[in-house]
């Protein structure tokens, strides 16, 4: 029997959502709800109970995500603990239905298997869809350990009244799958304000190859742009990186990795359509070797060596001339010295741009190489605000606060 037509809420739009199933007899609606959210676009992943199996079979619910699913923690896994690798993985968890049993361990703290071991691991909210017999619903120690766990943060979407698969009609139905897709966006909203979006930031100095082996660079780290990349995918935006730099991996980012700023604008153009936001976070080489040289250069070919540059492409410009660039809340960054705020503002101007981040390379406690940063962001109107010194990852947090009530 199917669940009812569902809508999808925006606010989970894109987000990945672990699905937690245990042992009760309406696990089996589940799977067409799984259905429904990863045709509208969330990336699903299913955690089932050895209880839970005995209602529905695993392949049931990889067949309608594309996701292999967790049986036990001990399974075979390509990664791992798997109970942590869905706990951080997960942006929502939705645990259901959520029998008298797993609310009671839920409650205590257990973790003896793969659904409440994961709850435990989340880092993520929760959404907690009780089902079970009107009896048990009514009974003190089963609302009492409820209580216990709504008290830790979790969402509750109380059961409805109706017949029940003992033949008695009451409380304890599983609510329906519009319910539970509701209770999902109540919990993103708020956490996951970026749902539904899609971001491309680019990050890391480009490498202006003069032969084989040598390049011309610069200081850039890539800290910046992996900051903002993952700052957005932890708000819930769909995010593709583009960057010369190497730093561990997010799940919810797409990385591609580039050397030159030729590579790089390639990379961006690709990306671009359909984006909601671009980060130029990058250092791009302003020059390149107007030549490389074919073979490595020797130091007993010449007493001196003297490089002939030429300007590389402009990223920005090229890509302001892209089909739907105006549709695009588009994002600079100006690392300059002396008169930055008439440099920032130039730019900001010059290459079309929606805002710009501006910061002083001369420090050497921000900026280049460093975990910190500091930046004044001005904004196409006027408007400009001071960010003070803080983390790389909390300030892409607060760009973010001030520039997505401006996104088109």
């Amino acid at each position: 029997m199917p669940l009812e037509p569902v809508s999808l809420p925006g606010e989970i739009r894109g987000l990945r959502i672990g699905l937690l199933v245990s042992g009760g007899i309406a696990a089996y609606k589940l799977a067409d709800l799984a259905s429904a959210m990863t045709q509208a676009g969330c990336a699903v992943r299913v955690a089932m109970s050895a209880a839970a199996s005995r209602f529905i079979g695993a392949a049931t619910f990889r067949g309608v995500t594309g996701n292999p699913v967790l049986v036990d923690l001990w399974a075979p896994s390509s990664e791992p603990e798997p109970h942590v690798q869905l706990g951080d993985w997960a942006q929502l968890l939705l645990l259901a239905p959520a029998t008298a049993n797993t609310i009671a361990k839920l409650a205590e703290g257990r973790a003896d298997d793969i659904v409440s071991a994961t709850v435990l691991a989340a880092r993520g909210p929760l959404v907690l869809a009780p089902a079970m017999n009107d009896a048990m619903w009514a009974k003190p120690q089963v609302q009492e350990n409820l209580a216990r766990v709504r008290a830790r943060g979790a969402l509750v979407v109380e059961p409805e009244a109706g017949h029940l698969a003992s033949g008695h009609t009451g409380a304890g139905r599983l609510a329906s799958g519009q319910r539970l897709l509701d209770a999902l966006a109540e919990a993103a909203r708020g956490r996951y304000d970026l749902a539904g979006r899609a971001v491309v930031v680019s990050a890391g100095g480009t490498r202006e190859p003069i032969d084989p082996v040598r390049f011309i660079s610069n200081y850039s780290s890539g800290k910046m742009g992996y900051a903002l990349a993952a700052a957005a995918a932890e708000r819930g935006a769909r995010v593709t990186l583009v960057t010369t730099a190497s730093h561990p991996a997010h799940p919810g980012i797409t990385e591609v990795g580039v050397e030159t700023a030729a590579e790089m604008l390639e990379a961006l153009r690709q990306a671009q359509p359909g984006a909601d936001l671009l980060v130029m976070a990058a250092a791009v080489a302003d020059y390149r070797p107007a030549r490389v040289a074919a073979e490595k250069i020797r130091r007993e070919q010449a007493a001196e060596l003297a490089l002939e540059l030429e300007r590389n492409v402009d990223i920005l410009a090229e890509l302001g001339r892209e089909p739907g660039a105006e549709r695009i809340f588009r994002v600079g960054f100006a690392a300059e010295g002396a008169e930055l705020e008439a440099k920032a503002l130039e730019k900001l101007e010059r290459k079309r741009l929606d805002a710009i981040v501006a910061n002083d390379v001369r420090r050497r406690d921000i900026a280049f190489g460093s975990d910190y940063n500091e930046a004044v962001v001005y904004l196409r109107g006027g408007e400009q605000v001071e960010l003070a010194r803080m983390t790389k990852r909390e300030l892409a947090d607060r760009l973010y606060d001030l520039l997505l009530p401006k996104l088109r």
